[in-house]
């Protein structure tokens, strides 16, 4: 399957969004790469593929029941790192500074993090969406001290905009304790 679009849809009904999420996987040739319940009591379920069955099947999730629809996207030509921080499955040699951005919503996290890995030489360490952290998310960032800073203020304007964004910092050189329990 061609890769090209991620897609997100979030629920207010555990039970309608595994019922919409069952809809969307039917709908449409997609992977499904997040299927879960995250804080304070939502579902998300994120599906990749290309940019036409990703619209379809995100469109065939809020169609389900559009009124326990919290929030979606759909982002087409997605950065290629994305779907493996997606996915927990980044490997990164060296930390030279990380960068944080932190979000009240997921949806706009994952925007927020195409758009910061586009801006620049940066790769995700970590991306944490929603579970155990009051619906928040968060994504770390690596690269060199430049590239950070320009891809952190690229994402955090965005969730700026949206009136998502919690917090963003930038850690020029992190102590290498701080980085382990990154990972």
């Amino acid at each position: 399957m061609d890769v090209t679009a991620i897609g997100m849809v979030e629920f207010n009904s555990i039970a309608q969004g595994i019922d919409s999420t069952d809809a969307m996987c039917k709908i449409a040739d997609v992977t499904l790469l997040v299927s879960k319940t995250v804080c304070p009591g939502k579902y998300i379920s994120i599906v990749a593929g290309d940019t036409s069955a990703v619209q379809q099947a995100v469109h065939a999730g809020e169609d389900k029941a559009p009124e326990c629809t919290v929030d979606s996207f759909i982002i087409p030509n997605i950065h290629k790192s994305l779907i493996p921080a997606i996915a927990g499955t980044s490997s990164i040699e060296s930390v030279k500074a990380v960068g944080l951005i932190e979000c009240f919503s997921v949806a706009t996290l994952m925007e927020a993090t195409d758009l910061a890995l586009k801006t620049g030489e940066v790769e995700p360490l970590r991306l944490h969406i929603a579970f155990g952290i009051g619906g928040k998310a968060y994504v770390v960032l690596t690269g060199d001290v430049a590239a950070v800073k320009a891809a952190v203020a690229e994402g955090s304007s965005l969730a700026a905009d949206r009136g998502q964004l919690v917090r963003s910092i930038v850690i020029p050189k992190p102590h290498p304790m701080v980085v382990e329990n990154l990972i």
